[in-house]
Formats: C-alpha cells, sequence, structure tokens
C-alpha cells in the first residue's frame, strides 16, 4: 500500500511493473533507465544482512532490490534534490524499515558509514569523463553522465573498502572502459567473478557490460549469455519483457544468494 508523500509541480508517480512499486519522477532530473534496472536483477544479493547502492540517484536500485533480498539496503547519493526525491519514494513504497537514504559524497562513505560492514555493493556511476569546453546541459543529467562528483576509481576504491570480505561488487558500466574496470578492481582486490555484456540487438556490438566482483576472491569468471534488448525494430526480447514486468527477478539462471 502507497503512502501519502508529496508530489511536486513537473513530477508524476512511474509505475516499476513489479510488485506494485511506484516512483516520483521529474522530467527536470536525470530519470533511471534500463541500466538501472538490468543491475538490479543482475548482482547477486544476501537473503538477509547488508547491502549498500551508491550513486543511487532516485531510489530506483533500491527499490527493485526489495524484491529480491530482506537486507537492509542503504543509498548514498550527493545531490540533493535527488536524494530529497529517493527519500520520498522509499516513503511512497513503505519501504522505511528497510532502506535509507543518505544525501551525501560517496567519497566519505567509508569515514561516515564503516569500513567492511556491506555483504553487497551496486552502483551505476556516470560513464564518461569531465569533458573540455562549456556543457550546454542540466545540471543534474550532467552528474549522472559525468564523473563531476567521483570518478571510476572513486568509485571502485571506496567499494571495495565498503564491502566485507567475500562480498560482492557490482556495476553497469560501458564495454569501452571494461579493461580499466577490471585493472582497478583487481588493484583494489576486487576480484572480477560474473560479466554480461548487453546489446541493443543480436547484430549490434554492445553497449552495456555488467559485472561483478568479489572482495579477495580466487581468479576465476564466468562471462555469462549475451543478453539482447530487441528482438525486433522496437519490440523488447522475451527475457526482457520478463524482466521489465517482474516475471523474472534475476538475469543469471544460477544467481548467487549467500
Amino acid at each position: 500500500m502507497e503512502q501519502s508523500v508529496p508530489v511536486y509541480e513537473r513530477e508524476r508517480i512511474d509505475d516499476l511493473l513489479t510488485q506494485d512499486l511506484k516512483i516520483i519522477q521529474s522530467e527536470d532530473v536525470f530519470s533511471f533507465s534500463l541500466d538501472a534496472v538490468l543491475l538490479a536483477r543482475f548482482c547477486s544479493v544476501p537473503t538477509r544482512g547488508r547491502m549498500i547502492d551508491l550513486c543511487t540517484g532516485n531510489g530506483v536500485i533500491p527499490l527493485l532490490l526489495t524484491t529480491r533480498t530482506r537486507a537492509h539496503i542503504t543509498a548514498v547519493e550527493i545531490q540533493p534534490r535527488l536524494a530529497e526525491m529517493a527519500q520520498r519514494n522509499v516513503k511512497l513504497n513503505r519501504l522505511d524499515a528497510q532502506i535509507d537514504i543518505r544525501q551525501g559524497d560517496l567519497r566519505g562513505a567509508v569515514q561516515e558509514i564503516g569500513h567492511g560492514l556491506f555483504d553487497a555493493v551496486t552502483v551505476n556511476p556516470p560513464y564518461l569523463p569531465v569533458p573540455n569546453g562549456e556543457q550546454n546541459i542540466n545540471e543534474h543529467v550532467a552528474a549522472a553522465r559525468h564523473e563531476l562528483f567521483c570518478t571510476l576509481e572513486d568509485v571502485i576504491r571506496v567499494s571495495s573498502r565498503l564491502v566485507r570480505t567475500g562480498g560482492k561488487v557490482a556495476m553497469v558500466h560501458r564495454p569501452s572502459r571494461l579493461v580499466e574496470i577490471c585493472t582497478l578492481m583487481r588493484e583494489y582486490r576486487l576480484e572480477p567473478k560474473r560479466i554480461r555484456f548487453v546489446h541493443p540487438r543480436a547484430d549490434h556490438e554492445a553497449n552495456m557490460v555488467l559485472i561483478e566482483g568479489m572482495r579477495d576472491g580466487k581468479p576465476e569468471i564466468r562471462t555469462l549469455p549475451p543478453l539482447i534488448v530487441y528482438k525486433n525494430q522496437n519490440e523488447y526480447s522475451d527475457e526482457l519483457m520478463d524482466v521489465y514486468f517482474g516475471r523474472r527477478l534475476t538475469l543469471d539462471h544460477n544467481p548467487d544468494t549467500y
């Protein structure tokens, strides 16, 4: 049952299409997209315990994770407007007891929250380095796309320090940065364990990669079958339809639950 929360001008309530979850979004800020949904279905989750979501935006990943785990979920977002929206989304769905939204800089998360406290970390970080020259772009969109507040190294370093030994860190990113991701993961004691490439169509190269590492894990990696988004010009593949409508809560036939 939804809880009454304020919805402001130029905001709307969208249906997350699974377990009656709703989400407040606005055309003025960066709305969630497919990559967030896929990450929430790709990552390994503890049945209980503690998880943390970095760069949470309006809180979509924690909301979706509640359909897979009873773990307590902390979420961190640096932009005050998005963090406040995420807090309203938690209240809207009556998930206050399971999700805690914190507004702040993820680079200070270890000092403020604690070292090695979490069983799993999820993060959908900005994909692009900060561009040169002026950018005529919405500030919220710019922060979601570009590394204005944190670099890829910041994200991986902090994630490694937040997660316990044997815990998992999962992220979604651009395939063009996969070598950099794997190199940084190993530098910060996260061993890459699972990778899945996402292709817009079967005859197109991948435009997203889902990757998960284990803190202090042994070298061994699983490369999962490619995920195809569209089966024709504009119709989602059967797997994507199952994911969007909550008929399938994981992207892995043998997901890790620990």
